[in-house]
């Protein structure tokens, strides 16, 4: 049997875009022991083969998201706006058939792993946007663990719960410095954001991802530049929504 993760790296929402990807692992190379995917490997980029597999090659731990499922057919995204219906329609074309099962077979949120709970919405509602503390106590009362952590918003955040307090925390670090550091104090419980790996949408067009090292009561928040611009070009030449390629640039 393996011995406990103490170092996670902590991705989210990589939307089917491997060069932000690979900026992210060269990024996080020898900082972690264990990978795990908060879901929607893909939707919305060009990449979604390359992303399975690279995911899969990590042997990182991943659960599903709202795209993930749209994406292999388990969901005909009924609720999708048109242009990510699109991209969903096309993403299904291009799928090979061991990445269609793959997608298909990723477990839903909430899952417990070496100590710390996945979610892709929310603690109760894998499709929930978590943006607003009283959206945010529920998961921070009812996890099994201190520390859960949770995607789908692509915006880099987090609240705390301590003695009755909620707290909102700022974690998206500054342009000129590429992490900030939380740091996880005994008796407190946090619901934690990574943010997006291949659609920041918080106005930071860098890669988001995570590395948190609960041995050592640390979790850093990532930011990484990457090449916009040859995603936006692989983007239009499948045909892929303008409003996917443009909001790239600005992060929103």
């Amino acid at each position: 049997m393996a011995p406990p993760a103490t170092r996670f790296l902590v991705l989210s929402d990589i939307h089917a875009n491997g060069t932000a990807l690979d900026a992210v692992l060269e990024a996080a190379a020898a900082r972690w022991d264990r990978a795990v995917c908060l879901g929607d490997l893909v939707g919305y980029g060009p990449d979604p083969n390359e992303v399975i597999e690279r995911i899969r090659t990590l042997g990182a731990t991943a659960i599903r998201g709202n795209h993930d499922k749209a994406g292999c057919g388990l969901d005909e995204a009924e609720d999708f706006n048109d242009i990510a219906r699109q991209a969903v329609m096309w993403t299904r074309q291009q799928l090979h058939p061991e990445n269609r099962d793959y997608l298909r077979k990723l477990p839903a949120g909430p899952l417990e792993v070496d100590g710390v709970v996945l979610v892709h919405g929310s603690l109760h509602d894998e499709d929930e946007y978590v943006f607003a503390p009283a959206q945010a106590l529920p998961g921070l009362l009812d996890a099994p663990t201190p520390v859960c952590f949770f995607g789908h918003t692509h915006f880099q955040s987090g609240f705390s719960f301590r003695d009755g307090k909620l707290e909102v925390l700022h974690l998206h670090p500054a342009s000129t410095v590429q992490f900030t550091a939380l740091r996880i104090e005994p008796g407190t419980r946090y619901l934690l954001n990574p943010g997006s790996v291949g659609q920041p949408r918080d106005g930071d067009p860098r890669a988001a991802f995570a590395i948190a090292d609960l041995v050592h009561h640390v979790v850093e928040f990532w930011r990484v530049p990457y090449d916009v611009r040859a995603v936006q070009q692989r983007m239009r030449r499948a045909g892929l929504p303008e409003p996917l390629v443009l909001r790239l640039s600005h992060g929103r």
